[in-house]
Order: structure tokens, then sequence, then C-alpha cells
């Protein structure tokens, strides 16, 4: 397996965790800045929270680095959380935001 595809499957496996409070995967909320994967099959994985006081800061990103770490090809996942750009409603994927009818 390339390691694109493998960035495919990744991308796949973040669209199975959903953020507690709001019922939208947290690739297609836009959480996830970037994924990137090593020679070794290592992935670290930026992204955000919907605020920075957000009740699930500490949830999310375990669980992320759990279900990625379940993929057989996948050696191991680190999490960075950054509030730099903070996130805002125009990162939502455009299917969902407009089934959120936030446009």
């Amino acid at each position: 397996m390339t390691l694109e595809e493998l960035k495919d499957l990744v991308i796949e496996k973040l669209k199975t965790i959903y953020d507690p409070e709001i019922p939208v995967n947290v690739y297609d909320l836009g959480l996830i800045y970037d994924v990137q994967i090593t020679l070794n099959k290592e992935v670290v994985i930026l992204m955000t929270l919907t605020a920075p006081n957000c009740p699930e800061a500490e949830y999310i990103p375990v669980n992320i680095e759990q279900e990625v770490r379940n993929i057989p090809e996948i050696t191991n996942c680190k999490v960075i959380i950054t509030f730099d750009p903070p996130w805002d409603p125009s990162n939502l994927n455009e299917d969902i935001s407009l089934l959120l009818d936030i446009l």
C-alpha cells in the first residue's frame, strides 16, 4: 500500500470519529488541518477544536490516536492540537454546512 493510499485510509477512519457535541465527524467538521505519514507508517495529525475551552478537548485527540492506531498498517499515531488558525464554521465541508444550514 502506498503512503497516499494509507493517507486515504486514515482520512476514512477520521470520518468515523464524531465530535460528541456536534453530529458531524471530525474530518468534515474541518477540525483536521493536516495528515502526514512517515516512511515508517507513523501518522501525525494536526488538528484544532471548535473552541479552546472545548469540553471534549481531552477525549477527541485520544480517540483519534486510538482509532488510527487500529489500522493494521499504521505503526503509531500522534495528534497535535493547534488553535492557529482558530476553527470557524467556514471550515465545515460544504455539504455538511448546507445540512446544518450554516451558510
